[in-house]
């Protein structure tokens, strides 16, 4: 098998390419990524030279590019996204041109060359539950309710009707939020811990009853695995981690982990849009797959962690070229 992973140096995405090593030791896989902010060479050190792995610099808006890469290998696994909420109410272009755009060209190739078609997408298409409301699950309608969860929408509903309309060989997956390693530090977790690690607290948006549920990114890579060899075509399958956790709840859980007391949180004006609750039914892909969380929260934060502690060459220079020091100090003062 010679898949196109797109977006393989993103976070997911590495993540995918690493379980595909692992568990398929005959696979080929040639990476497209574009490296934009979030897409970092870094991501795949431990992958660049292996014999059976090709990067291609480009991105998923260049038609003739797709067309050539997607004409070599038996699948696509779409990955390529601009992924941040707050980004995308600053400016949501990006988001248009590689959520909308990008998709179609990987869409319209596959079905020209009939390949397999895999579409990464997120739980946020739905908008978000009350606090007794059931779960998310495949029949869920759609309600996004910012730039980025609606082009993440508009992505599922080409790919959708592509499989109608054109027979693409296709299948969706959506998932809760992802944490891990290489996560790039913008997100909850991933600015927590490297804000702690720099002496700063986490910040936590409004007042901190926001619900989510997290995956590890592992977990998430296998569930893809799963659905590209044995989902059924036109389908969706969702992805939860069982790990149901408010903001608070959640950040409290990350000083734990790390050996630091509660003055380390400070709370900030709530994000437009916020979504007050996420969380996904995963029973389809349990019951016709047999996939499920491998790791507990508890368990892959600590991991996480470890990483992060372990591995200060990868997020430093992000830090530090950011800027976000520098912001704090402006918006906060020397907190420690």
């Amino acid at each position: 098998m010679k898949i196109l992973v797109t977006g393989g140096c993103g976070f997911i995405g590495s993540h995918f390419i690493r379980i595909i090593f692992e568990h398929r030791p005959d696979w080929e896989v040639i990476n497209l990524d574009a490296l934009t902010y979030a897409g970092n060479l870094a991501n795949t050190l431990d992958i660049q030279t292996h014999p059976r792995y090709r990067f291609v610099y480009g991105s998923i808006t260049d038609k003739k590019l797709v067309d050539q890469l997607v004409s070599e290998v038996d699948a696509v696994m779409n990955f390529a996204a601009e992924t941040h909420v707050d980004r995308s109410i600053v400016d949501n272009e990006p988001f248009i041109l590689t959520n909308i755009l990008g998709v179609q060209r990987l869409v319209d190739a596959s079905v020209k060359y009939g390949k397999r078609f895999h579409h990464v997408s997120t739980d946020e298409v739905f908008g978000h539950l009350g606090p007794n409301d059931p779960k998310f699950n495949e029949r869920t309608p759609y309600e996004p309710r910012n730039p980025y969860s609606a082009t993440k929408a508009a992505s599922d509903h080409i790919v959708r009707a592509a499989m109608y309309t054109h027979s693409l060989q296709g299948t969706i997956s959506n998932c809760t939020n992802n944490y891990g390693s290489h996560l790039y530090p913008e997100k909850l977790l991933s600015i927590g811990i490297t804000n702690i690690l720099e002496g700063m607290p986490i910040m936590i948006h409004g007042d901190g009853s926001q619900i989510r549920d997290w995956i590890h990114a592992k977990d998430h890579a296998l569930g893809i695995l799963a659905v590209l060899e044995k989902g059924r075509i036109g389908e969706t399958y969702m992805m939860g981690g069982d790990s149901e956790y408010s903001i608070v709840e959640t950040s409290r859980k990350l000083l734990s982990a790390m050996g630091m007391r509660e003055n380390m949180l400070t709370f900030i004006s709530d994000r437009p849009g916020q979504d007050r609750r996420y969380a996904i039914d995963y029973s389809k892909i349990r019951d016709e797959l047999g996939w499920e969380p491998t790791l507990t929260f508890d368990q892959g934060l600590e991991e996480m962690v470890n990483w992060y502690r372990n591995n200060i060459q990868w997020w430093k220079p992000i830090r530090e070229s950011s800027g976000y020091r520098r912001w704090f100090k402006s918006q906060f003062g020397d907190f420690i």
